[in-house]
């Protein structure tokens, strides 16, 4: 039965880790719901969140690449340092710097008392609302382009606030970029390629110790079952990010508010009637 559960939890993770939901809260809540009813763990979330950022990286490929390349190139000065991806290399590098430290000082509490469904709740509405707000005031008239290094370094910590299970890493750094006046479309790719290294880095942790430290795959879930789950996860998270971008191109982010929202109470009920622990 847990092959099965696995496969599902991969299916959640695919479609909530790119819309501004968190994807991590509906693991955790669809997790008490299912036979093996309890927490898929920590270890389980950042280890599948590894197919869902590979296909951000299969998505994304020509404009990894090219930015990649001039990267390089401007350090190697073969490429103006003024250079727009080469720029970009850099932005995405400071900006995953706060989560990186963040992640590291409150590991202990990221994998344990965060994890409790009244603080996701709370965040799911309240984070919700600000995302509301920031998608109804902003202007809309920066791109990518206009990024600069304090804008890069907002978005980062924006980022951060997703190590609290609730806040979403896409509805964090979407809901800063649209308050500094980016448009909904330049918000969405930015939060794509400055969760790479931060995802990618914590999946990896996880990995090692799982092989390393030889602590096997903490939670109720196997080494293969989790891995089945990231195998999902990334089908299902390619199709949802050319979706989503196609989506919010022409529509606001309302849909996902009422979402954050309704789910939220649903979690202050379930909790205050006692369906569900904490």
């Amino acid at each position: 039965m847990n092959w099965i559960e696995a496969a599902f939890l991969g299916l959640v993770q695919g479609l909530t880790e790119f819309l501004p939901i968190s994807s991590s809260a509906h693991l955790f809540v669809v997790g008490k719901f299912l036979p093996v009813g309890t927490d898929p763990g920590a270890a389980f979330t950042a280890v599948s969140q590894l197919g869902t950022e590979t296909a951000v990286v299969v998505f994304f490929w020509r404009d990894i690449l090219r930015i990649i390349r001039a990267w390089f190139g401007a350090l190697r000065g073969t490429v103006p340092r003024s250079d727009p991806d080469a720029r970009m290399g850099w932005l995405v590098i400071i900006g995953s710097i706060p989560i990186v430290v963040l992640g590291i000082v409150f590991q202990n509490a990221i994998e344990s008392s965060l994890r409790n469904l009244w603080i996701v709740a709370t965040t799911l509405i309240v984070f919700g609302l600000i995302l509301a707000v920031a998608d109804a005031v902003a202007k809309q008239n920066r791109t990518l382009k206009d990024l600069s290094v304090k804008h890069g370094i907002l978005f980062g910590l924006a980022q951060a606030l997703a190590l609290i299970p609730g806040v979403s890493r896409s509805g964090g750094t979407i809901t800063a970029g649209l308050l500094m006046g980016y448009t909904r479309e330049a918000a969405a790719r930015y939060s794509f390629l400055l969760a790479i290294p931060a995802v990618f880095g914590s999946g990896f942790y996880e990995l090692y110790k799982i092989f390393a430290k030889h602590e096997g795959a903490q939670g109720p879930f196997g080494l293969g079952q989790t891995a089945l789950a990231t195998a999902i996860a990334f089908v299902v998270g390619y199709l949802i990010i050319g979706w989503f971008l196609k989506y919010i191109s022409s529509n606001s982010y309302r849909i996902f508010v009422w979402y954050r929202i309704a789910l939220g109470l649903l979690l202050f009920l379930l909790l205050g009637f006692g369906v569900i622990s904490a």
